[in-house]
């Protein structure tokens, strides 16, 4: 890795998320330098994995595509992916931050024209598509990926399938040799943008979804829609491959519940009441929704669009927290059991698929942190003096939508800059 110049007017943004794109640009495009950093092999975060975005329900790749564009095009921007920041020391205007870059075993060579996905046998697990379908050693993270580069897989590292990467690359753009490596820098303001993480959906035992496959929560939904996910866009039951046509959505999967995530998420009810279109849009006529609920969260002009949905008469809304799934052997339906609290009717109703909707939780803990921060209850990162120059853009502050998350991002970005300002001045 080349020398990284930083100093204390520099903003260190950690994470390429939605909110670190928007607060790194923001930062920039007012002149300031900045490093943007990324544990992974190209930014986008989750909105990537997205399949539409709500309310407009347009798809992700469009505001992908203009964030990038924007970094390219940004000399104040200094990108580092598969970088983490290992350690923090120092206070507001000030601060030693020691970053940890993992191997990618590919070069700046790579014209990401798939030779050595091609060569190699070995298959993992897909992270962006949340381990629905599998991915080569060799691969590119997605379609939309930047920087538009392959990565090699760190477990073929040593053989055979190394190799044969290497002797397919036109480019000389693979190096086997590549180690980790540290670096250290200063800077004046760190924004900490490391986003959100599904909550784990195996802990919920009475839903079943460790145990029947039908059972499948909504960032894995919205993998199954997109042209590029494991089903090439369409709805099919993980378990048989049938196309899932009557679709039930679960509320609060998990959330606002004291043994699993106690706060609510905001985003959930408006997730369901998108990927109800969804199904809509597959299947025109003969497409069924039922959205399981406890209340329905909507505000504002969202509440429109689930005025739109509550009239669409292939979608039905039962006032109920599901009590359990079983599976039925037979079909490989899962059943639902619980109480309708509008008449107070005990229910037992199958469906094609059941669709969690989980909530949101911080992506990194709070014990993990690379220094003391103030976070709340919940784990988010609160807005505290005591945090020096430490300020949380998008979902490291709360849960929240991706509107709301850029607004945050924003937010972040002026009060860095007002620090690296402050830092200017007295050093002019």
């Amino acid at each position: 890795m080349a020398d990284i110049i930083a100093t204390n007017e520099t903003i260190l943004v950690v994470g390429g998320g939605i909110s670190g794109m928007t607060a790194a640009l923001e930062a920039a495009e007012c002149g300031k330098q900045v490093i943007l950093i990324e544990k992974g092999p190209s930014v986008g975060g989750r909105v990537s994995q997205l399949y539409k975005y709500f309310p407009k329900l347009c798809h992700p790749t469009c505001g992908q595509e203009i964030n990038q564009r924007r970094i390219k095009a940004n000399k104040n921007v200094r990108l580092l992916t598969m970088t983490e920041v290992a350690e923090v020391s120092g206070e507001a205007g000030n601060y030693s931050v020691t970053l940890k870059t993992a191997p990618r075993y590919v070069t700046e060579n790579c014209t990401a024209c798939g030779d050595c996905g091609e060569a190699v046998e070995a298959e993992f697990d897909s992270e962006h598509n949340y381990g629905l379908g599998k991915r080569k050693g060799a691969y590119l993270p997605h379609q939309m990926a930047y920087p538009q580069r392959y990565v090699l897989d760190p477990s073929i590292i040593g053989t055979p399938d190394a190799t044969k990467a290497k002797e397919a690359c036109k480019y000389d753009a693979i190096d086997l040799d590549m180690q980790e490596e540290t670096t250290s820098i200063t800077v004046g303001a760190i924004i900490w943008a490391t986003g959100w993480r599904p909550y784990d959906a195996n802990k919920i035992q009475p839903y079943g979804y460790d145990r029947f496959a039908n059972v499948i929560t909504s960032v894995e939904f919205e993998r199954l829609m997109d042209p590029h996910g494991p089903t090439g866009g369409k709805l099919l039951r993980p378990s048989d491959g049938k196309e899932a046509k009557d679709i039930a959505f679960i509320q609060c999967a998990g959330s606002r519940d004291r043994n699993y995530l106690k706060h609510c998420s905001r985003i959930c009810c408006m997730a369901s009441l998108k990927q109800t279109t969804y199904v809509r849009e597959k299947y025109a006529d003969d497409g069924k929704a039922t959205i399981y609920y406890i209340d329905i969260r909507a505000i504002d002009r969202i509440d429109d669009f689930y005025q739109n949905v509550k009239a669409d008469e292939n979608v039905s809304f039962i006032k109920s927290k599901v009590a359990k799934i079983e599976e039925d052997k037979a079909s490989g339906n899962p059943v639902l059991h619980g109480v309708n609290t509008e008449g107070y009717e005990r229910y037992a109703n199958p469906h094609d698929l059941v669709v969690l909707a989980v909530g949101m939780e911080p992506s990194v803990a709070s014990e993990d942190f690379p220094i003391k921060v103030t976070v709340n209850d919940n784990g988010f990162i609160e807005q505290d003096e005591a945090n020096g120059a430490i300020f949380a853009a998008g979902c490291a502050s709360d849960a929240l939508d991706v509107n709301r998350a850029v607004q945050s991002a924003t937010a972040s970005a002026l009060r860095a800059i007002q620090v690296v300002n402050k830092v200017a001045g007295m050093e002019g």
